[in-house]
C-alpha cells in the first residue's frame, strides 16, 4: 500500500455528497482538523460546510484531482455510477495511490466494479456503508460497515473514526455492502414491530412513553425503540432517513436475494407496507412513517 498517508498534515481529503447524512460527517472531518474539499448536486447544501473553510468544486473530477482520500455518499446507484464513472466522475481524474470511499448504500456488484476500476490505475477503493441515521451523523455514532483491501481499510480507519463509533471490517470488495443489506433486513423487520406495538399500545389506553420506559429497557430493546418510537409517540416524522431511500435499499436485498436463489417474504412485505407510505404522500418522511400506513390498516 504505497504512499497512503492520512496524517492531519499530508490527508486532502475530498467529501461528496453533503445531504443529511453526509454533511455533518464531513463537518466532523474540518472539526478534527483535516483539509476537506467539497462537491455536492445542489450546491445550497454544502454552503455550512464553505463557510467552515471547506474548498468548493464543481465536479466530482475537480475534488479528485486535488484530493488523495475522496468520500462519495450519495441518494442511489445511479448516483454513484455517475459520480464515478460519468462525464466529470472520480475516475476521470483519480491518481494512482489516491483512495475512494463510497459510504453510500448501494449495490454489491457496483462497489466490485468501482474496485477494479481504481485497482486498474493503481488506486484503491473502499465501500463503507453506514447506519445510524441522521442523529448517528450529527453525533459522530454511526456504524460502518467496511469492504476492501486489508491495509486500505486499516489506514482510513483513523479519519472515519472521527464520524464511526463502531467500524468492522467485514472482507473484500462488495462484502460491506452485503453487510449492510443484512443490517437493512432487521431495521425493516423491526420497524413493523416496533410500529404495531405503539398502535397495540395507543388502542389499550396506555401511555406509551410509559411503555417505552419499559420495553425498551427488556428483549425488545433496539435503536428503533430507543431513537424512532419517541419520535413516533411525539408526532414527529420527519426524516433521520427517508421511506424512499429505504424502498432502494430493500429493493437492493431483494435483487441479492433474487440472485442467491434465496426468498425472503419477511422483507418483500416490509417493502409492500413501505410503499403503502409513498403512496399515502410519505416519500420524504422518516421511516417511522411506517406507522401512518399501519395505523391506516389497523382501522
Amino acid at each position: 500500500m504505497a504512499n497512503i498517508n492520512v496524517s492531519l498534515s499530508e490527508a486532502k481529503i475530498g467529501w461528496i455528497g453533503t445531504g443529511i447524512m453526509g454533511a455533518p460527517m464531513a463537518g466532523h472531518l474540518v472539526d478534527a482538523g483535516y483539509n476537506v474539499s467539497v462537491y455536492s448536486r445542489t450546491k445550497s447544501k454544502a454552503e455550512k460546510l464553505i463557510a467552515k473553510g471547506c474548498d468548493w468544486y464543481d465536479t466530482p473530477a475537480a475534488v479528485t484531482e486535488n484530493c488523495n482520500i475522496v468520500f462519495t455518499i450519495v441518494g442511489y446507484p445511479k448516483d454513484v455510477e455517475e459520480v464515478y464513472f460519468g462525464e466529470g466522475g472520480i475516475l476521470k481524474s483519480l491518481r494512482r495511490d489516491s483512495v475512494v470511499i463510497d459510504m453510500t448504500t448501494t449495490l454489491p456488484g457496483l462497489a466490485v466494479r468501482i474496485d477494479e476500476s481504481c485497482r486498474a490505475i493503481g488506486a484503491h477503493s473502499v465501500d463503507a456503508p453506514v447506519s445510524g441515521g441522521e442523529v448517528g451523523a450529527v453525533n459522530g455514532a454511526l456504524s460502518v460497515m467496511i469492504g476492501g483491501e486489508k491495509n486500505v481499510v486499516e489506514a482510513v480507519l483513523p479519519i472515519m473514526d472521527n464520524f464511526s463509533k463502531n467500524m468492522v471490517y467485514q472482507g473484500e470488495a462488495g462484502a460491506g455492502q452485503h453487510t449492510k443489506m443484512c443490517n437493512q433486513i432487521v431495521v425493516g423487520g423491526t420497524m413493523i414491530g416496533v410500529c404495531e406495538s405503539l398502535i397495540y399500545g395507543a388502542k389499550a389506553g396506555l401511555d406509551l412513553t410509559t411503555v417505552l420506559s419499559s420495553i425498551s429497557k427488556g428483549a425488545a430493546g433496539c435503536w428503533s425503540l430507543d431513537v424512532l418510537a419517541p419520535k413516533v409517540v411525539a408526532g414527529d416524522f420527519e426524516p433521520g432517513f427517508m421511506v424512499e431511500h429505504f424502498i432502494k435499499d430493500l429493493g437492493i436485498v431483494l435483487e441479492e436475494a433474487e440472485n442467491m436463489n434465496l426468498n425472503l417474504p419477511g422483507t418483500s412485505l416490509v417493502k409492500e407496507l413501505y410503499e403503502t407510505v409513498v403512496e399515502m404522500g410519505g416519500a420524504t418522511k422518516g421511516t417511522q412513517a411506517l406507522y401512518l400506513a399501519l395505523e391506516k390498516m389497523a382501522g
